[in-house]
């Protein structure tokens, strides 16, 4: 039994390596409202920007990368980051309604409850926000996608 151990050692230790670096491999890295790499001792109440070069996120939300995707091709990302806080949904809804303009969003619509959604447009693009409510935290969902103005494009033709 020992010597069956022994044999398979080498391949256990590649695949727990392997295991610990994965969610290294997968992280987004934020970036601050200057471009740069976010540092997280100065302004640690400065918000960031993470895949989506134009939708900032307040700093107290943590990205949780199990649970988001992002599809990067030259010149377009888009895809879903999602995010967890202690905040409250007044103050997130009130913070993403602030500052989408800046970045050129077209507020659409929104629909507000304990789960809210934001509803923005931008040349060629959509951005839903939906914010819920918890009973310990918040989640957010940050949702970029495509569109086409053709008429008869895309899955309802």
């Amino acid at each position: 039994m020992f010597k069956q151990m022994r044999r398979h050692a080498p391949g256990l230790m590649v695949w727990l390596l392997a295991l610990m670096f994965l969610p290294v491999a997968c992280s987004t890295t934020p970036t601050t409202t200057d471009g740069s790499p976010a540092r997280e001792k100065n302004d640690k109440k400065a918000p960031l920007y993470y895949d989506f070069g134009d939708v900032l996120v307040p700093r107290e939300l943590k990205l949780e990368t199990d649970s988001s995707f992002v599809y990067h091709t030259s010149g377009f990302t888009a895809g879903v980051l999602v995010f967890k806080s202690r905040a409250d949904l007044t103050s997130l809804v009130a913070f993403f309604e602030n500052n989408m303009s800046k970045d050129n969003w077209q507020a659409i619509g929104i629909f507000k409850s304990p789960r809210t959604l934001l509803l923005y447009r931008k040349e060629n693009r959509w951005c839903v926000i939906n914010v819920t409510d918890g009973q310990f935290s918040s989640q957010v969902e940050i949702w970029v996608a495509p569109f086409s103005d053709i008429s008869g494009a895309g899955l309802l033709k």
